[in-house]
């Protein structure tokens, strides 16, 4: 079936729940949520003592607000899906006609609701968060067309942004600067992981001019970029640590930067095929390492 056809189905027919479930892709939320919890943890402030807040900011950066950004990543991405993915939910015709639009824009404005239940910041990093999300997939801006702009941006939605949240959150305040360094220096990082993530979309960001770097750099230069951008900002976390006054915490860290590493070594002996593989495997690795500075800055 053609997107033309899709988009222009003859009987209107409502679309298929399961369809619906990976319009939003479950497998994205984990991210930003952890991303929040690490914030709320870094506070200093227990996330016990604010259960509601912390739940409440999880199903947001989750479910709903990443959620949103998928399907409206999908939406606009359906022609390039219809080349790479074309048993996606839209191509596939399984979301009909624009369905796919009003799911997005829905969830827009029930992130909004949401957000504004957090207070001011919680609120205003939402709006933030559905302006970039829009801003990463939507014309005429549609920042996924740079291999550098659009994984920037994502990283610092998916793994800054989220972090900030929480512990402004908790902390019902602008959170220290040291938490906004290290919240910064993972979201940078992310940049690594999104390039590694455009691998699996190379022939068709190719055919309709998605300027990722696998397609402008070639697999292997961006490949190795991508462990750099992963690399360095860990690192630089590790550094401001062992200044802080937690060597601990920043000796655990560059233990998982040495794992990284290796799992890096193996990525570049075929970073088309292996990148999947490296995204459950080195990725974990430098998720742990945020949870490990949580703790450390909310021991501060």
């Amino acid at each position: 079936m053609s997107v033309t056809e899709t988009l222009h189905p003859g009987p209107r027919r409502l679309p298929e729940p399961r369809a619906l479930l990976r319009l939003i892709k479950p497998i994205t939320w984990f991210p930003p949520m952890w991303a929040y919890l690490c914030g709320a943890v870094s506070s200093g402030v227990s996330p016990f003592s604010s259960l509601g807040l912390v739940f409440l900011g999880l199903l947001l950066a989750g479910p709903v607000t990443c959620g949103m950004s998928q399907a409206a990543n999908d939406w606009c991405d359906r022609h390039v899906d219809a080349v790479n993915e074309p048993d996606r939910p839209i191509p596939s015709g399984r979301v009909p006609g624009r369905w796919g639009l009003w799911i997005a824009l829905a969830m827009s404005v029930l992130s909004l609701v949401i957000g504004w239940q957090l207070g001011p910041w919680g609120f205003g990093a939402t709006c933030l968060a559905v302006v970039a999300a829009w801003a990463y997939s939507a014309e005429p801006i549609r920042l996924k067309r740079s291999g550098w702009w659009g994984p920037g941006l994502v990283g610092l939605s998916y793994e800054t942004l989220p972090w900030i949240t929480g512990a402004a959150v908790l902390a019902a305040g602008m959170p220290d600067a040291r938490i906004l360094i290290v919240a910064l220096a993972y979201g940078i990082g992310a940049h690594g992981i999104m390039t590694l993530n455009d691998f699996k979309a190379l022939e068709g960001d190719r055919v309709h001019g998605v300027n990722s770097l696998p397609v402008t750099l070639g697999p292997d230069r961006a490949a190795r970029v991508a462990c750099w951008i992963m690399a360095i900002p860990q690192v630089a976390v590790v550094v401001a640590l062992v200044l802080w006054g937690a060597p601990i915490h920043a000796a655990i860290i560059a233990g998982l930067i040495g794992l990284q590493v290796l799992a890096m070594r193996r990525l570049l002996t075929d970073p088309e095929g292996l990148a999947p593989w490296y995204n459950g495997t080195g990725v974990l690795l430098s998720v742990a390492g945020m949870m490990v500075a949580a703790l450390a800055l909310g021991g501060m």
